[in-house]
């Protein structure tokens, strides 16, 4: 969860806009929360992320900007209220990702067993995926990837690569730099040996595609 400081709103044709002091990381199509700041409470979905002043819609309904006004920091969203001149303001926006990509179940299948549920080791497996959901996500928009859904997969390879992620993370336990071992004298592949195939997998470290 991040939490940003709204210094500037503005609403104009029904639509919002709130600044933050510092840059922040929502993107459009995600929610988000607005918190003490009255008229604007409530939760709502990026429609932009303006960077210029917001000056309406045009007959055709798209945004109008003015490019000779710079505003960073800027997040639009629907709002069906009476237009309020940009002014200072105070108050909190709030979100949270919450990928859900993977489930244990796909873990359990890439791993070949089935781990028992309640126990530490399913506690294990549930951070590792929701880790590994995270991860993949967060890198993915790095690499300028802008997944839409939160819930659904963007791909197959996609998939594949976050699967095993969080069985990577999930075999690591009680490793230092190699899967455990009972072999005193075994020489196994570091763990990190299937990083570049996840990568590969989740299209990071490259140009960035559709």
């Amino acid at each position: 969860m991040a939490t940003y400081t709204i210094v500037s709103k503005q609403i104009t044709s029904n639509y919002g806009v709130v600044a933050t002091l510092t840059a922040n990381e929502i993107v459009t199509g995600q929610s988000f929360t607005i918190s003490g700041l009255s008229g604007f409470n409530g939760t709502y979905v990026a429609v932009d992320l303006p960077q210029y002043e917001f000056t309406g819609v045009n007959t055709a309904g798209d945004l109008i900007f003015n490019p000779a006004v710079l505003l960073p920091n800027q997040v639009l969203f629907a709002i069906t209220a009476s237009d309020i001149e940009r002014t200072t303001a105070t108050g909190t926006i709030t979100y949270t990702l919450t990928c859900t990509w993977i489930t244990k179940a796909d873990v359990e299948d890439w791993l070949g067993f089935t781990v028992t549920s309640p126990s530490s080791d399913d506690d294990l497996l549930t951070i590792c995926v929701a880790a590994a959901n995270a991860y993949a996500y967060r890198k993915r928009q790095e690499a300028g990837y802008f997944d839409a859904s939160l819930s659904t997969v963007p791909s197959q390879d996609v998939r594949l690569g976050t699967i095993m992620y969080a069985g990577a993370l999930y075999r690591e336990r009680g490793s230092i730099d190699q899967y455990a071992s009972f072999d005193p004298l075994a020489t196994g592949t570091p763990t990190g040996g299937s990083m570049g195939q996840i990568m590969r997998l989740l299209g990071v470290n490259r140009p960035a595609v559709a």
